[in-house]
């Protein structure tokens, strides 16, 4: 929600926006509810997180965006991943191929002017006695490459009577 009001306003003071929905979860009529313009919203539904990194990449160094979401890190599954069997294991491919994206797009973002938005889903670290045990998908790399982080969070339940029509966040 808070990604769809950023480009709403973008697009309300005339900048070109991309989704790249990496979930395929776009919900065009609650965006359209929230004042983002559907029809002029570039919108990308890759098939891997290299895709969609290299879409979104691409989008950046052409210098006419004003905004861009990536929904979500947690869902940049990387190819060999898709396409490997069952029960491969893929340690840190997903973190390596954000390090390389975000070191790739980080001086076009600040040539272009581009503000990127990544939304990414808290995890729980299995085994932590002290400390968090939350973490984010993806590494290190989108905590070091960040200007501003986020943490968004519901606090309460939204009812109407005995219908849940939203949440306090």
């Amino acid at each position: 929600t808070v990604a769809l009001h950023a480009i709403a306003n973008a697009q309300a003071e005339g900048g070109i926006c991309a989704f790249i929905d990496a979930e395929h979860a776009l919900d065009p009529e609650y965006a359209r509810k929230l004042g983002v313009d559907t029809d002029s919203l570039l919108v990308s539904q890759p098939d891997n997180g290299e895709q969609a990194l290299e879409i979104a990449d691409t989008l950046v160094r052409s210098g006419a965006l004003e905004l861009i979401v990536v929904d979500s890190v947690a869902a940049l599954t990387p190819k060999a991943e898709i396409e490997g069997e069952m029960g491969d294991s893929h340690v840190g491919l997903q973190a390596r191929l954000m390090s390389q994206a975000l070191r790739k797009m980080t001086g076009a973002l600040n040539a272009a002017g581009t503000t990127a938005i990544f939304i990414n889903q808290l995890r729980e670290k299995i085994g932590v006695m002290f400390g968090s045990p939350e973490t984010t998908t993806g590494g290190r790399a989108l905590k070091f490459y960040s200007s501003v982080r986020l943490d968004v969070r519901r606090v309460e339940t939204l009812k109407d009577g005995s219908e849940m029509v939203g949440n306090r966040t």
